[in-house]
This record gives structure tokens, C-alpha cells and sequence, in this order.
């Protein structure tokens, strides 16, 4: 059981960590900016989350365990019972829907090579590796079909493209039909 002081400062930390990354972008925070908006000591900060991606990552967590739910038990397209090109389809609008709502957070928990070695990467791998089906290069294709997922690939959509989410969830669709 968690004591109420670590949880206090669990919850300043998340918050503080939150409003940093949306209003100066995640990359440009750094763990004195989080320990000191949070108004606790880098000790304490440390303790729990030993770098700015764990910090991300623990943000992340609850949205994306409701997304996963939702592909295990929803309703089709996203959920079991649609053909894989259109779960596929629904998947990338609401893989979407996840980037522009939280795009600084998950900026912030997949640095480099650690966006292929979070939990929720294993599981959107194994969701897409499973409407691949008997697809002869489907291990090959499963990093490719969630390449276009990156936060920086979105936020440079967004961002520098200037796209919107819907001119990128039409692509994505298409894309995905690619499978039928």
C-alpha cells in the first residue's frame, strides 16, 4: 500500500510533468524542471521514476490501457468481428485520436529504440501482427504498418506537413485496405 505522502507526491510529480510537457514539449524538459514545478527534491523524484520517459510512460498507461481494452472487447471495427483491414483502419483512427490528445507524452516515453520496448508498443505489435493473419511477411510487415504511429512522424504530419488528423487517418485507411 502505497503511503499518502508517496502518493501525494506520485500525484504533484504527474501533474507537474504533465503541464511541462504540454506547454514546453517533452523533449525540452528535464527532470530539474519536473522535480522543482512539482515542489519536491530530485531524490524523491528519482526514487520513483528513474527518467522522464518512466515519467511518460506513467501518464500514458491508463489511456492506453483503455484503448487495448476496447481492441480486446469493443465493438467491431475496433473491437473482434470486422474484417482486419477495416480493425486495421479503425485502429489507426484511433491510434490517431491517442497521438493528438497526447502527442508531448508520448514524445516524451519513446526516446530512440525505447518506443519498441514499452508495453504498449509489445501489445499495438501484437494486435497488428495478429490481423495479418497467414500474410507469408507479415514479421516483416508488422513494424512497417505501425512506422507511421511514431509521435515524431505524427507531430511532423501535424506539425510541418501541416496535416489534420483527418488527412492522416484517410491515408492511414488506405493503407490499411492495402491489406484486403
Amino acid at each position: 500500500m502505497e503511503r499518502a505522502d508517496a502518493a501525494r507526491n506520485r500525484a504533484r510529480i504527474l501533474e507537474a510533468a504533465a503541464d511541462l510537457f504540454r506547454t514546453k514539449g517533452a523533449p525540452n524538459v528535464t527532470m530539474d524542471d519536473i522535480a522543482k514545478a512539482a515542489g519536491v527534491g530530485r531524490g524523491t523524484l528519482y526514487r520513483r521514476y528513474p527518467d522522464r520517459a518512466s515519467i511518460a510512460v506513467a501518464l500514458l498507461d491508463e489511456h492506453e490501457r483503455a484503448l487495448q481494452e476496447k481492441l480486446i472487447r469493443g465493438e467491431p471495427p475496433l473491437g473482434p468481428g470486422a474484417p482486419a483491414p477495416e480493425r486495421l483502419a479503425a485502429f489507426y483512427a484511433a491510434m490517431v485520436d491517442l497521438l493528438e490528445e497526447h502527442a508531448p507524452l508520448i514524445l516524451g516515453s519513446e526516446v530512440g529504440r525505447s518506443r519498441f520496448e514499452t508495453g504498449a508498443y509489445g501489445f499495438w505489435r501484437v494486435h497488428v501482427r495478429s490481423l495479418l493473419g497467414d500474410v507469408r511477411e507479415a514479421d516483416a510487415l508488422v513494424d512497417a504498418l505501425l512506422a507511421p504511429l511514431a509521435p515524431d512522424v505524427y507531430t511532423y504530419q501535424r506539425e510541418v506537413r501541416g496535416l489534420t488528423p483527418a488527412q492522416i487517418v484517410a491515408g492511414l485507411t488506405r493503407l490499411a485496405r492495402t491489406l484486403g
